[in-house]
């Protein structure tokens, strides 16, 4: 009769036959690394308040702690970058303070969005969306179903007229991006965004992994902008590196 004893070692499963077979060795797959690019090396730069201005907020809206950029999320508006960019890669870290809260970052406003916003409002572009996981929930227990538009772990989507071809898994209204991994963590913890926009295609990393974005964006230049929509929220570590 043979016996069989099962070791296991990190990454590696060996079945040890006892009564005489050869060892057999069947390695586990390994996880993936998490791409945390951090914005550390040539030309990145961070991002302070002397980048942003704020364009349909209140003056206390926004406040900066260095390069920590506080948001009460009253009233809805943007602070938008001082520039317009292109072609560029973003890193973000970002905190809801509080349960179902609801933010983003645009990229792309035109000039002729963000000129013309009157408070409450938001601008056109393309938004990688910010939204705590208590707001599907309560959606959920208002409604009696899940969310079949929106998730809460990075949708990419365009806003107000503005145009993108969306990677799947799509929404079923063909607008959004949803994301391919629920890797978002909820409210009170910090989360990680790496957004590469180059030449009309968005891709977003949600704490280490690509999850979602799209191609075929209008407009494909304009202004970046974080945005205040109900909620209490914080960002940090903005750093920026432009591309060619």
């Amino acid at each position: 009769m043979i016996r069989m004893q099962s070791l296991v070692f990190p990454g590696i499963a060996l079945s040890v036959l006892l009564a005489g077979g050869l060892p057999t060795m069947a390695a586990e797959p390994a996880p993936l690394p998490r791409a945390f690019i951090n914005g550390e090396g040539p030309g990145w730069r961070a991002l302070g308040a002397e980048d942003f201005v704020n364009v349909n907020c209140d003056a206390d809206t926004w406040s900066w702690d260095g390069g920590w950029a506080k948001c009460t999320g009253q009233p809805v508006g943007v602070l938008r970058t001082v520039k317009p960019l292109t072609n560029f890669e973003l890193v973000v870290e970002w905190k809801h303070l509080k349960r179902s809260g609801n933010s983003g970052v645009f990229l792309w406003m035109p000039e002729e969005s963000w000129r013309s916003l009157k408070r409450g409002q938001l601008p056109k572009g393309i938004e990688c969306q910010i939204l705590d996981h208590g707001y599907a929930e309560d959606f959920e227990k208002n409604n009696g179903r899940k969310s079949d538009w929106f998730t809460t772990n990075g949708d990419v989507f365009p806003c107000a007229g503005a145009k993108m071809t969306p990677f799947p898994p799509a929404a079923p209204n063909g607008q959004r991006s949803f994301p391919s991994k629920d890797l978002t963590r909820g409210y009170g913890e910090w989360n990680h965004y790496y957004i590469r926009a180059i030449n009309g295609e968005v891709r977003l990393w949600v704490n280490g992994e690509e999850v979602s974005g799209g191609t075929g964006c209008e407009p494909a230049t304009g202004w970046l902008a974080l945005e205040s929509e109900g909620s209490p929220i914080e960002f940090r570590n903005l750093r920026l590196r432009e591309l060619p």
